[in-house]
């Protein structure tokens, strides 16, 4: 162990300045439980550990195992850093936070015996290496996860120096629709918002999630097919997708039939974080689990960039996915599903807390009533019939009203309340 090495990188976190913007991730620690962060590449992980460190370097010691100062060290090790640090700066350190965890070997004992000595413990690591259902499985009920995706739109316009509070002005609401459409043209990784060159940033996002977090994390044979896959479920987000068509679609492009391919690879993509699968409603959990499903992707910049999409309908859905995805960090008992009757009428989503549905929500790219098509509305009612539920909203581009007990809310006002109190 390396003890100069180690005391300079003591002094260069301790007096680190970073460009931090704050998050919207609350974090509620508990006695004998590590804080497992978990999400998409790029997302903001590392920063947000740091920033923790940050706010209390005093009694925090923050460290990155894929730093040099780190490389050769065991488990056991770590223990003599904490003990060097306190000596260093003559404290008693009270949380430990650990960014690309798995890079020591035997991680997870060292995460139990921090605990059990009653640190506060704080993990994360990269997508490609670490995944967080072997997080829960290592740990095995010692660990909280929480997931952190890229800026939700009140962090973007945050940002972007604007603060908006009710009643918004004319000029505020204009600029906020300028923002959204900013927003969802490059999505909202925090270094896209903050570069100039966002295209070729979010062309390599896309590349190095593909072949980091997905061939080589899994070690994957078949790169043709694995590609042709990837593509499709980018291509195809915010749309019901089964095997069949993915099938189907291998076939037409490389002549491959490769069914049970597809099953392992999507299994495998959805580990990445880059892609999130969303059942269909039923009261029946193997009909929940069985495909169709939609899909969905942790950032609707990469899409466009990459030309497969310029629907901003299905851009809007993805986004109001991905706000209530952020939810269920707060509560953990909220489950989202998608609803599709015989007739072929479909609930963009079906809100569902324990054992009750608590809305029902449609979106669409609309600016008027009359923009708005009946099939949705009576969908909307059909679900609300059979489900039992009257909390009904639709979600629109610049359009907002009540009528027929059904809300009407544009977009940007939507994503602007960080509570959504109607079913709260």
């Amino acid at each position: 162990m390396k003890e100069s090495l180690l005391i300079e990188y003591f002094e260069n976190i301790r007096n680190k300045k970073m460009n931090y913007y704050e998050r919207e991730l609350k974090i509620q620690p508990m006695e004998g439980k590590a804080i497992s962060i978990i999400g998409p590449r790029r997302a903001g992980k590392t920063y947000f550990l740091m920033h923790e460190f940050l706010k209390h370097p005093e009694f925090s010691l923050y460290m990155d195992l894929e730093s040099i100062e780190f490389s050769g060290l065991k488990a056991e090790d770590i223990l003599k850093v904490i003990a060097l640090y306190e000596a260093r700066y003559k404290g008693k350190v009270k949380n430990v936070l650990v960014d690309e965890v798995q890079n020591l070997h035997e991680w997870q004992s060292l995460v139990r015996t921090l605990l059990n000595r009653g640190y506060v413990v704080f993990i994360s690591g990269s997508s490609s290496k670490l995944l967080s259902k072997e997080i829960a499985t290592s740990l095995r009920g010692r660990t909280l996860s929480y997931l952190l995706l890229p800026f939700s739109f009140r962090e973007f316009i945050s940002v972007k120096g604007m603060k908006p509070k009710e009643p918004y002005s004319e000029h505020e609401v204009q600029t906020m629709k300028i923002y959204l459409n900013e927003y969802l043209e490059y999505g909202s990784f925090p270094e896209v918002v903050m570069s100039e060159n966002k295209e070729k940033i979010l062309k390599e996002y896309f590349d190095t999630i593909f072949y980091k977090d997905f061939v080589e994390r899994h070690s994957v044979k078949s790169m043709e097919t694995a590609r042709v896959i990837f593509e499709y479920l980018f291509q195809n987000f915010s749309k019901e997708i089964s095997i069949e068509k993915i099938k189907n679609y291998i076939m037409h492009r490389i002549g491959v039939e490769t069914k049970r391919t597809i099953y392992s690879y999507a299994d495998k993509i959805e580990d990445t974080f880059a892609v999130f699968f969303v059942d269909k409603y039923s009261e029946s959990v193997y009909k929940r689990r069985n495909w169709p499903k939609k899909v969905y992707v942790c950032d609707v910049g990469i899409p466009s960039i990459l030309s497969f999409s310029q629907d901003t309908g299905k851009k809007m859905e993805n986004t109001v996915f991905l706000e209530l995805l952020r939810k269920t960090n707060s509560n953990p008992f909220l489950q989202y599903f998608y609803f599709k009757d015989y007739q072929q009428r479909e609930v963009d989503f079906v809100i569902k807390e324990r054992n009750r549905v608590k809305e029902l929500i449609q979106v669409t790219y609309a600016s008027g009533k009359d923009e708005i098509e009946r099939r949705e509305l009576r969908a909307l009612k059909k679900a609300s019939e059979l489900l039992n539920c009257k909390n009904l909203k639709v979600i629109t581009w610049d359009y907002e009203d009540v009528s027929e007990g059904i809300e009407f809310i544009p977009l940007w006002k939507w994503l602007l309340n960080p509570l959504h109190q109607s079913w709260r």
